[in-house]
């Protein structure tokens, strides 16, 4: 499923017509009446339910996943890139204006994609087509109406839940069910999807469909976000066994899905190598043939998703240790000794970038830095260079890493002291990255620690830190700095604000048009 196409559903407004023309078909377009009457065009309808994840509030646009790493103390957006910048400086609002363009988009994508789930769910009984391919093409659809939903109660909490078509009259003034409600009808929609989805396709064709592990891991991870203290405010271990259980269930599955550690870090988000065994889900691109994606843009030219100096200092010595317990750090040469992540992910003054030496302000005069990760342009020379919309590099939403360290998370939480799973899971990721496994004998607090950092390292730049640093509650201390260039000189200083900011705004837009809209808290 390279290729996914947006579908529109339309009636021809007919007035003022003989009998025999109303009786008549319009050639030139699908009345919703007669489209549910091919499995051709359901198959075009599902491809428009996928179409909305590559939407610019979700994991597409020009670099929208890549600019969410920009609300955290990773990466600097200095132009506020999509309003990323105003959520980490703490001064977003529920405004539709410009600075606060996510906030809004985020919400109005997410139910475009429900919307559209919805109305194949509705529809597609009428349809002739084989109940195997029926039942398939259901499952699909609710594994991304439990991804839409779940992008919603992440980050704006409770929301209305809508379970048929779009229809203005009977949803238009709908209040917002409990983010609990929110939640239990993910768990559901993932639940029924993965029961009848497969393990794996064997067509090339169905690259990108969602699968059944694709449906546990998306449980996972919501399970892993209901568990933390951001929700989990009493700590039920209870809830940590429950994530840990639904992480685990895909680890089982991994022989039958084929899903293992792709061997070189930094080429597994090349083009090349898209759908390699470590990716569950992605986000299908493909230019030219439609629009793709920017990222290659903004990693080599505009620089939105600059990395920090408080990344860079987060990353490990080649001895596996932090810099602030390592002897091979040295603080005048600071990017010597590091581990592989390092120089597979991040281009630093002296490294080398399209065929020339990098310095502090050239030319990445922003932090000094950037990332090679989701761009193609390190160590290559100044050829086939990529302009908007260009790129097709596949958006990667869940990788079997993730799935390791967050069972290892939910394990160590779960129980008084890690135990041997969780030592394997993480040192499985650490083996990959070229360093040393964790010693034995660490406290559940100690392993907790490592692991947090363990994930800041291995996920970063990819837009997954954000929901991180909220759900394990640190974003108050983390947030509330300045934040340092490659020299350690001063960029500017953002506040977050822990009675407000750990959750977005409703949008003021779908306020106006639904007054039974409550907003959250502090807005």
């Amino acid at each position: 499923m390279k290729k996914i196409y947006s579908i529109l559903f339309c009636t021809a407004l007919l007035t003022g017509c003989s009998k025999e023309l109303l009786d008549t078909q319009p050639q030139d377009r699908y009345s919703e009446e007669i489209y549910w009457t091919s499995e051709k065009n359901a198959v075009a309808a599902l491809n428009g339910c996928y179409a909305v994840l590559k939407e610019a509030g979700l994991f597409g646009g020009t670099a929208t996943p890549l600019w969410e790493e920009t609300a955290t103390p990773n990466a600097y957006n200095y132009d506020n890139s999509f309003g990323f910048n105003v959520i980490a400086l703490g001064t977003q609002t529920a405004s539709p204006a410009n600075p606060n363009e996510i906030l809004n988009r985020r919400w109005s994508d997410s139910y475009r994609g429900i919307g559209r789930c919805n109305t194949l769910l509705a529809e597609i009984d009428k349809v002739p087509m084989t109940d195997a391919l029926k039942n398939q093409m259901k499952a699909e659809a609710k594994f991304l109406r439990g991804l839409y939903y779940s992008m919603l109660e992440t980050y704006y909490g409770g929301v209305p839940i809508i379970l048929d078509k779009p229809n203005v009259a009977t949803q238009s003034d709908l209040p917002r069910n409990t983010r609990t409600e929110v939640v239990q009808q993910v768990l559901k929609d993932l639940d029924e999807a993965a029961a009848v989805l497969p393990a794996k396709y064997s067509a090339a064709a169905d690259k990108g469909r969602a699968t059944k592990g694709a449906a546990l891991s998306i449980k996972a991870r919501v399970l892993l976000f209901e568990a933390s203290p951001l929700v989990n405010t009493n700590n039920d271990a209870a809830k940590w066994t429950t994530a840990a259980n639904a992480a685990k269930a895909v680890m089982d599955l991994a022989a039958q899905a084929g899903y293992d550690l792709y061997p070189n870090y930094r080429n597994m988000f090349l083009p090349a190598n898209e759908n390699n065994q470590e990716v569950i889900f992605d986000v299908q691109f493909k230019a030219p043939e439609q629009t793709g994606n920017s990222f290659d843009l903004i990693v080599r030219q505009f620089n939105t998703n600059a990395p920090l100096r408080d990344l860079i200092d987060a990353y490990y010595m080649t001895d596996g240790l932090p810099i602030t317990e390592s002897p091979l750090y040295n603080s005048a040469k600071p990017y010597e000794n590091r581990e592989p992540r390092f120089y597979q992910s991040i281009v630093f003054p002296g490294d080398t970038y399209l065929g020339s030496v990098v310095t502090p302000t050239k030319p990445f005069q922003i932090t000094g830095y950037t990332f090679k990760k989701y761009g193609i342009y390190d160590n290559l020379p100044s050829t086939n260079i990529l302009m908007a919309g260009q790129s097709e590099t596949n958006y990667v939403v869940m990788r079997y890493a993730d799935i390791l360290m967050m069972y290892a998370e939910a394990q160590n939480e779960a129980l008084a002291a890690p135990d041997a799973s969780v030592y394997n899971a993480i040192n499985r990721v650490r083996q990959r990255a070229g360093i040393a496994n964790v010693p034995a004998g660490k406290t559940k607090a100690e392993m907790r620690e490592i692991i947090r950092r363990e994930r800041r390292i291995e996920f970063a730049g990819e837009g997954f830190y954000y929901t991180d640093i909220r759900r394990w509650k640190i974003a108050e201390i983390v947030m509330n700095a300045t934040i340092l260039n490659s020299e350690n000189k001063a960029i500017v200083k953002r506040t977050f604000n822990p009675a407000r900011d750990y959750w977005w705004p409703v949008p003021q837009t779908q306020i106006d048009l639904n007054r039974n809209l409550k907003q959250n808290d502090n807005y």
